[in-house]
């Protein structure tokens, strides 16, 4: 015991005596005592602290410190860095008693390195010089907003320059390669497991397409459809279930070919789709979710629509005339009209030329302020005094069975007043997403908008939206990430309606709204009320077609 207690002393000894040498040594003092000179040239390694990017006045705005230093002595030194610059000598470091600013002007920031005041100037002109040049490969420009949005992605590459302070052999070349964790073997692994899922599928269409041969060959022969997966004839529910999904998939897959021919009825009930009733319906409400059977839902209605929109044709006379307009408009999504433009023409066609000779009686009720236009072969001073459309040389007549335009007119305002259909779309964050509420409202109480179609724009791979109350019907194509509000007339008994959904994404996400709709009043109150004869001036049977269309209707 004695002796251990001997040798702990002789270490606390020799520890103690260490201690203070190392104390006089640091100091400058003479002698230890222990027969050694003192170590005059001892230093702090050189290390660099801090590296940031700054403004002008010294507000940090990306900071990397490499050694244990706190924020607010971080931010002391760069606010104390602009206050020690001299402007009349250009130098690109300063020196306080503690530490050393090495910087590079920037446009209007700084690039800092802060280092300890015994280090070697030329490598931290060096290592500056790199910070740099990392600085543009991240960011498109040079200012504050940039850097601050790109301030993670300096950072690791900062960290890749300088490690625990010291500075690090590596080039802008690396740093990139480095930062982007590229990885060879990922890259091989995701070729070799698309590779492996593109056969599987043709694998499985293959085999798809085998059953559904044997079961039409089954059919034909009058014999029972083979089993599935080994079952036997003891899986017949499976085996129709998989015959269902084994016929969707074939026909989703391949939309455009035409349809299939008329199976023949036989005793088989394994192809009859509605055989099992709460599968299908998941299983189709499951490929409607991931949109793969909308393409043949939608065919069915747009062919419905376009019956709606193609009014039956009219009893033409001999004289008919074709009133069109055409609308484009440009609204804001805060209510202001940025631009409307409207186009209308009097299109007149004449199909027996004993009506040749013939003068157009026009009404016009319009109190908008557009401006009319006559063909130059119209009599304008005739049309100004007594609102009649006729020829200058009125023994001349009018062609035939050929569409002429007589009379043109154009309507540009950005008065919010005129617009025919306000559309307000108010989409508001929520903590799954946004909900959207749309609502409209007709303003010109005499038109009556047919086949009124909305169009808002959805966010890619969120699904489809979850509908609460809505005036009206609609339809989303997941294909085209679109929701399609749906209204057959909009009129002066139905001139307001709302729809409200909830789905995830951002306000901007559901703009630009665009709006389509037809009509058979025109937008301007220009009618040809009265159709008379040049000679005797005796009244003509005539027919009107009017239409009001929509060339672009957006709401941005």
């Amino acid at each position: 015991m004695e002796k251990i207690n001997n040798d702990c002393n002789l270490e606390a000894v020799i520890v103690s005596s260490f201690d203070s040498f190392l104390c006089e040594s640091l100091d400058g003092s003479g002698d230890s005592g222990l027969g050694f000179k003192p170590l005059k040239h001892f230093t702090v390694p050189k290390v660099l602290l801090a590296a940031a990017v700054c403004t002008k006045a010294g507000k940090a705005i990306v900071s990397r410190q490499f050694v244990e230093m706190t924020r607010t002595r971080i931010e002391g030194l760069l606010a104390a860095f602009p206050k020690l610059m001299n402007t009349g000598k250009q130098h690109t470091f300063v020196e306080t008693e503690s530490v050393r600013y090495v910087y590079q002007p920037m446009e209007k920031l700084y690039m800092v390195l802060i280092t300890t005041k015994n280090s070697n100037i030329l490598e931290d002109l060096e290592t500056l010089r790199l910070f740099s040049r990392v600085i543009p490969e991240y960011c498109r420009a040079l200012e504050e907003n940039e850097i601050s949005e790109h301030c993670f992605d300096l950072i690791f590459a900062f960290d890749e320059i300088v490690a625990l302070g010291y500075r690090e052999n590596v080039n802008l070349a690396q740093i990139r390669t480095f930062t982007e964790m590229d990885s060879h073997e990922e890259k091989v692994f995701r070729a070799v497991r698309e590779t492996q899922e593109r056969e599987a599928k043709a694998e499985m269409r293959r085999k798809a397409k085998e059953l559904q041969q044997a079961r039409r060959d089954a059919e034909r022969q009058g014999k029972k459809a083979p089993g599935f997966g080994g079952f036997g004839s003891s899986a017949v529910s499976g085996g129709s279930t998989a015959a269902m999904i084994t016929e969707t998939i074939i026909e989703t897959d391949k939309p455009k070919v035409a349809p299939a021919p008329t199976r023949p009825s036989g005793p088989s009930k394994a192809l009859k789709l509605g055989a099992k009733g709460k599968e299908v319906d998941n299983f189709v409400d499951k490929l409607k979710s991931e949109g793969e059977t909308i393409m043949s839902s939608n065919v069915g209605k747009r062919t419905s629509e376009t019956t709606k929109v193609h009014a039956p044709p009219i009893n033409m006379e001999s004289v008919h005339m074709k009133i069109e307009e055409k609308i484009t408009l440009t609204c804001g999504r805060d209510g202001g009209l940025q631009n409307m433009e409207l186009h209308g023409m009097i299109m007149l066609r004449i199909s027996d030329d004993k009506f040749g000779r013939i003068r157009l009686h026009v009404e016009n009720e319009d109190k908008k302020g557009v401006q009319l236009q006559t063909h130059p072969n119209v009599d304008k001073k005739l049309f100004t005094a007594e609102s009649l459309i006729g020829l200058k040389n009125p023994e001349k007549s009018f062609p035939v069975n050929s569409d002429v335009g007589v009379l043109k007119w154009r309507l540009q305002t950005t008065e919010e007043s005129f617009i025919p259909l306000t559309i307000n779309c108010w989409p508001s964050e929520s903590g799954n997403g946004c909900d959207v509420n749309i609502e409209y409202e007709l303003q010109e109480d005499n038109l009556e908008l047919n086949d009124v179609i909305i169009t808002i724009p959805l966010p890619s791979g969120v699904g489809a939206p979850v509908i609460g109350e809505i005036d009206g019907e609609y339809r989303h194509d997941s294909r085209r990430n679109t929701l399609e509000w749906c209204l057959p007339v909009i009129d002066a008994k139905n001139k307001s309606g709302s729809l409200e959904f909830s789905i995830a994404g951002q306000p901007n996400d559901f703009f630009p709204v665009q709006v389509s709709f037809i009509s058979k009043k025109n937008y301007c109150n220009i009618q040809v009320t009265k159709v008379t004869q040049v000679d005797g001036n005796s009244p003509v049977r005539f027919s009107t077609e009017t239409t009001f269309l929509v060339d672009k209707y957006e709401i941005l």
